[in-house]
């Protein structure tokens, strides 16, 4: 969409086709797969996005301009969600809409604790769930009037991004991956393969995060994950 249909587009109201049409959506998400299942219902949707991959960045975005919806990942890179969570909660100028977001079902509490109106649960990936999460704690001046029939739509993330992902745990792994490490690698892989309906996949990411709760070895259960991960994209680059 050039930038001009796009500055069109934003000055349109909303309508039962596009009811978040007009409104801006600030995903903090580290994950590329994640990031373009929210860029896609956006999309359908007729937000326009911007995404930040850390709280870092996050904090970059906040300070040139105020979104309409804010969508909050749980486990980043550099801290908690919950932590951004309680800031825009709390904030003079509160962001009319503000979700956590997980694969990680567990954290729920914690997001609406922070002052959350509200939680996806990953896979993010039904247009209908999707545009009732937000337009169920929406303000009703923000979203369009008429009665509307829910979207049955789904949408399928590129799997290049889920390569990407793949490719971001790799790297980390190269090093020596130290606790904290292996803690982030656990919670962004879990997320990422449920995203992904890779079962095999999160199981493994569960079986680190647990060794690493019960503080036992992980050497183990790293060399699954490696193992795994190379798999994966070496059959995606034969493809």
């Amino acid at each position: 969409m050039s930038d001009d249909l796009e500055q069109f587009m934003m000055t349109q109201p909303p309508s039962a086709d596009r009811p978040l049409q007009g409104l801006t959506v600030l995903v903090v998400e580290d994950s590329r797969f994640a990031s373009e299942a929210i860029r896609l219902l956006c999309l359908r949707s007729g937000a326009r996005i911007r995404r930040a991959d850390s709280l870092c960045a996050a904090h970059r975005h906040l300070r040139v301009y105020r979104p309409s919806i804010v969508i909050v990942d749980m486990g980043l890179p550099d801290g908690s969600g919950a932590d951004l969570i309680g800031e825009l909660a709390n904030d003079v100028i509160r962001v009319p809409v503000l979700l956590g977001m997980s694969g990680d079902e567990t954290t729920r509490d914690a997001a609406m604790s922070a002052g959350a109106d509200g939680f996806l649960a990953k896979p993010v990936e039904s247009l209908a769930v999707f545009q009732q999460s937000i337009m169920s704690v929406l303000p009703a001046a923000e979203g369009p009037v008429a009665p509307r029939a829910l979207p049955q739509e789904m949408v399928e993330p590129d799997q290049m991004a889920f390569q990407d992902d793949l490719s971001h745990v790799a790297e980390l792994m190269r090093n020596d991956v130290d606790g904290s490490t292996q803690d982030y690698v656990a919670q962004f892989l879990g997320g990422l393969a449920r995203s992904a309906h890779d079962p095999s996949l999160e199981d493994a990411a569960q079986c680190l995060a647990r060794a690493r709760a019960e503080g036992r070895g992980t050497g183990s259960d790293l060399a699954r994950v490696a193992g795994m991960l190379q798999e994966r994209l070496a059959a995606r680059q034969m493809l």
